[in-house]
This record gives structure tokens, C-alpha cells and sequence, in this order.
């Protein structure tokens, strides 16, 4: 069986649901609130684990209720959390609001994934073990550069989701296999609003892209010289779009791992994808393999 590592964050989602996000200064009366495990870390985790692969996770947890939580709902989703440090102080939360076009915004306090700045003993081991490690920032860039380098050396393909968006330091792109923006991110990394011509520039950079599209699917590049491909994403209406991104990125990692052909992958993911969105929630939302498989060959 495929074998995932993530080195990244675990938050609590706060989320709110209203009509339409609040505009600066502005107060609005929402529908509903809940609590949902997440993190960007977490989130590819429970993707990649519901998607078919044994999934191993690094990071930390605070040692508060939301610690606990978050631990237990990794591991009942198949995650392996035994490095997954547990800290002092509160974990991580993210507050996010939803509109009823299920679009979102979100700010993150990192808290415990703060103090993930470096490898502990044992995490090396575990990403030389695995068929790929998937990142993101959510987490301090020192152990983010370290991941991936550690990958590197045992020939593990690194998958990193930049976000949130940021200047990326040159020794991380130099150990990036595939680079993996949303198309804000692509813009802020390049200073182009084409996907394709932002594609193009990241090509310089690392050797191979994917930048999703939302509801217009995904773009791939790669220094092979064949044109972008563009793969388009199932026709559905988004409930909430939060944690779509991570189910894409976690399924992509599961396809590729399999070694299954570019094209395939991109619609598998994106097959993923389009299920999570039309249910409230990120991790409460990502599908199982037997659901993607539905999606993907209907």
C-alpha cells in the first residue's frame, strides 16, 4: 500500500456560516457554528488516508481539549499520529467564515504548529519510509526546508501546497518535486494573473506544477516540454469550499504514488474534490476511495 508522510499543521476550525462575509467593520448575524478538526497539515493527511493510503503525520498538537480532539480524529480516520508531538500551550485554530456561495476567508493562529520548526528524532526515518511527503506553511519554514530536504535524500517526491502564500526561500524550491499553488497563490508567486504564464514562470523554479483552478479544474506544467495540460473539474454546486484544496492536494499525492498517468490523477483528484465541496466542513467533508472511484468514473 502506498505510504503518505505530512509535516504540517493540525487547527480546530471555528467556523461560521452567514449569507455574506462581513466586510471591514461590518457585523452580521450567521446561520450556524461548528467546530471541525482541520489544519492544512491534518487535512492532506485524512485526504490521502480516506483516499486508499497508510498516512503518517507530523506536527504538533497543544495540550489542551482541542489536542485531544484533534489526535483522536486523525487517528479514527487512519492516521498515524505517533509523531505528532504533543506541546505545551493551545493548539492551533483557524477562523473561518462561509458564505452561502460557499466561498470563504479564514485566519489562522498557529499556536502548538509554531513550535514545529525543526525534525524531531525519528522523523527522518519516517520520510525516507514513505512514497511521498506532502508540505505546506501552516507550520515554520525551518522544518518545512528541513522536510523536504530530508526527502530528497532518500528519494521521496516532495508535494508543497504554498500556502499560505509567501515569498518561497530558493533552497526549498531546489528540493521540490511538485509545487502545487492555487491560482492566488500562483499570482503572488510570480506577479502573473495567467495560470499558464504563471505555470510557466514557476517552471524555472521547480519541475513540475499543478495550480487549481476551482471550479475550473487544474493546470499542469513540467519541464518536459509538452504544452500545459488542463483538466476541468466535475460540474457540481459548492456547499463549502474549505478544505478542497487539501482533498485535491491528498488525493494527487495517493494517484501519483500509484503511478498512475498525469491526466488520471489531476481528474481523480479533482473528482475528490468536488465531493468534499458539496458537503459543510474540511475534514468532515473529504470522500473515501470507494466514493472518488464513483465520482470519477461516472
Amino acid at each position: 500500500m502506498t505510504h503518505i508522510a505530512v509535516l504540517g499543521s493540525t487547527n480546530m476550525d471555528l467556523v461560521a456560516y452567514v449569507e455574506k462575509a462581513p466586510q471591514r467593520g461590518e457585523t452580521v448575524t450567521g446561520r450556524a457554528f461548528r467546530t471541525i478538526p482541520g489544519g492544512k497539515g491534518a487535512n492532506q493527511a485524512i485526504a490521502a488516508a480516506r483516499a486508499g493510503a497508510t498516512v503518517s503525520m507530523i506536527g504538533a498538537v497543544g495540550n489542551d481539549p482541542y489536542g485531544a480532539q484533534l489526535r483522536s480524529t486523525l487517528e479514527h480516520s487512519g492516521v498515524d499520529t505517533d509523531h505528532l508531538r504533543t506541546v505545551e500551550g493551545p493548539s492551533g485554530t483557524a477562523h473561518i467564515v462561509v458564505d452561502d456561495e460557499g466561498g470563504n476567508a479564514i485566519v489562522v493562529i498557529p499556536a502548538a504548529n509554531g513550535t514545529v520548526d525543526h525534525l524531531a528524532p525519528g522523523d527522518e526515518s519516517l520520510i525516507a519510509s514513505a512514497d511521498a511527503l506532502l508540505l505546506q506553511l501552516e507550520t515554520p519554514l525551518k522544518a518545512v526546508v528541513a522536510g523536504a530536504e530530508a526527502a530528497r535524500a532518500h528519494g521521496v517526491r516532495t508535494i508543497l501546497t504554498p500556502a499560505p502564500a509567501q515569498p518561497l526561500p530558493p533552497e526549498l524550491l531546489a528540493v521540490t518535486d511538485l509545487l502545487l499553488p492555487n491560482e492566488y497563490e500562483a499570482t503572488t508567486l510570480t506577479g502573473l494573473s495567467d495560470p499558464i504564464a504563471a505555470a510557466r514562470a514557476l517552471l524555472d523554479q521547480v519541475p513540475a506544477v499543478v495550480v487549481t483552478l476551482g471550479a475550473a479544474g487544474s493546470l499542469y506544467a513540467a519541464r518536459d516540454g509538452a504544452d500545459p495540460l488542463a483538466v476541468p473539474a466535475p460540474s457540481i454546486t459548492a456547499v463549502d469550499s474549505t478544505g478542497a484544496g487539501d482533498t485535491f492536494a491528498g488525493t494527487l499525492a495517493v494517484a501519483l504514488s500509484e503511478e498512475r498517468p498525469i491526466r488520471e490523477a489531476l481528474h481523480w483528484a479533482a473528482a475528490a474534490a468536488a465531493l468534499s465541496v458539496q458537503r459543510p466542513g474540511a475534514s468532515a467533508s473529504m470522500p473515501y476511495r470507494s466514493e472518488i472511484d464513483k465520482q470519477h468514473n461516472a
